[in-house]
């Protein structure tokens, strides 16, 4: 492979044109993340995405490698009733960060990551929240993200 130093990466939106790829990705980084699932969830995850990007509540930029996208980002904008932490109410909900790994540890990921939370503050979002990978951990901490000890889930 070439230096990634002589290779032109560049960023976009993602678009409908790139959905089926984005989508593979998704379902190949939450693999890579643990999930053991057995289902097909490329259906739901395009609806969600066609639904969402259409009404502006979804964003994604990708890194792109000439037509091959190499790393992508996105974020999900929701709204709660407004709190201290965070008083408009607008959270920025980050997810699909990935990058090839042949690309890692150039950059790209801050890059996207840099792109998505523009978005968000664009959005008028008072904060971001993610549930990290162990890799992610370091770029999202790097990043200024501070730890939640309060976050719990119940599974419905």
């Amino acid at each position: 492979m070439e230096e990634l130093s002589k290779v032109d990466i560049t960023y976009k939106k993602l678009t409908e044109k790139e959905l089926d790829t984005f989508i593979q990705m998704r379902i190949n980084q939450l693999r890579e993340e643990g999930a053991t699932e057995d289902i097909d969830l490329a259906p739901a995850l395009n609806d969600y995405y066609i639904r969402h990007m259409a009404d502006g509540t979804f964003v994604s930029w990708l890194a792109m490698d000439g037509d091959e996208i190499i790393g992508t980002s996105g974020m999900s904008f929701v709204e709660k009733p407004p709190y201290f932490g965070c008083s408009s109410g607008r959270i920025g909900l980050l997810s699909s960060m990935f990058t090839n790994p042949n690309y890692r540890r150039k950059g790209i990921a801050k890059e996207l990551l840099s792109r998505v939370v523009d978005e968000a503050k664009k959005y008028g979002c008072g904060t971001v929240q993610i549930t990290a990978s162990d890799m992610g951990v370091k770029l999202y901490t790097d990043f200024g993200f501070k730890h939640n000890d309060n976050f719990m889930h119940y599974k419905l």
